[in-house]
Formats: C-alpha cells, structure tokens, sequence
C-alpha cells in the first residue's frame, strides 16, 4: 500500500517538518513499517515504558501519513523518523511533567505584571520544613551505616564517595588497584542496600 503526502500549509513548530513549498516525497506504508523496530526500541530507551513507547511511534506514523510531517528526502528516512520521534517524546515529557512551554502566551501574575507560563512553571520550590527533617534523618542514617562498615570498604566510601576523590588519588591512598577500589565500592554499596 503507497501513501502519497501531500504538502499542506499546516506548520507544527516542535517537529521536523518541510515547509509547503518544498516537494515531498512519497512515504510508503511499508517504508515506515520497516523502521518501526528501530522506533520502538529508541522509545523504549528513552521512556523506559513499552506500551507508551509504542504509543509515540504510533503518534509519529500518524503524523507521517496524515500529511503533518512533510519527507523531503534531505536525509535518510531512518534519521527523518527518528526526528520526528525525539520530538514527540520531548512533548511526551513536557505534557507529563505538568510544565506548559515557554512559548505559551503571558498571563497577569497576583500584583497585575505580566508574566510568562514558563516562567511560572519554572518555579523552584523550598522543602517543607517536615521534607528538610526527613532528609536531615535519612542523611545521618546513611552516614551511621557508612562508619559502620568494615574498615577497608569504610575508607574507599570515605574517600571516593564522600569526598569525592579522583580514582587515582584514593587508589594512591589506600595502595590497592583500580578494579580493588571499584570491588569494593560495589560491595560497601551492596551492604548498604542490604
């Protein structure tokens, strides 16, 4: 099955498209069929969610074959595709986090000045004096259980993950190779999760 695309004058800022003037060319169903496993696989890397990655690559075949997304033939179609994709996932997570665009028209703030939704949306707020306490908490919790391992995964905490010490410097240090120090990251880490 051959679907022709036609230009339209509709232009969608946030995806790749060609503008009216420029020849399109034809994307057949079996075309973008043939990309879909690679889609999919993108989306799900990205999402982290199968269904909602099908979901996207659905919303990008819909936009290619009711004419939104224009194919010009500047780049391979793969590439085109996954454009589109990148795209329509960064809507995906803009719509999700509950952020409206920086674009979107200005609104009138509580003392009557001029304000962009963006801005808004940007907002950072302060913890609740509990979410500071509870943080506080788990924070001397973890360091308790940090000084209670023993000595030799103790120190490597102290000095890599704590201090925040290049590699070479804590191997220098403790005298012990790189991959002793990433053994024992890995076992201070796992008896910390324990």
């Amino acid at each position: 099955m051959q679907t022709a695309l036609a230009p339209t004058a509709v232009s969608f800022a946030a995806l790749p498209f060609e503008s009216a003037s420029n020849t399109a060319t034809p994307v057949a169903w079996t075309d973008l069929v043939a990309h879909r496993s690679h889609l999919v696989r993108f989306a799900q890397r990205k999402l982290h969610d199968p269904m909602l990655a099908e979901d996207v690559v659905h919303d990008v075949f819909e936009a290619v074959l009711s004419g939104r997304a224009l194919f010009a033939g500047r780049s391979a179609l793969r590439s085109w595709l996954t454009g589109i994709l990148k795209h329509k996932i960064v809507d995906l997570v803009r719509q999700r986090a509950g952020y409206d665009s920086l674009d979107d028209s200005d609104c009138v703030g509580d003392d009557g000045e001029t304000i962009a939704h963006g801005a808004m949306a940007l907002e950072c707020l302060q913890p609740r004096p509990d979410e500071l306490a509870e943080q506080r908490e788990f924070l001397a919790h973890t360091l308790a259980r940090i000084d209670a391992l023993p000595a030799s995964l103790r120190e490597v905490m102290h000095l890599r993950v704590l201090q925040d010490q290049p590699t070479d410097m804590v191997c220098r240090a403790l005298s012990i190779s790189e991959d002793n120090l990433f053994v024992r990251l890995h076992r201070a880490r796992r008896q910390l999760l324990s």
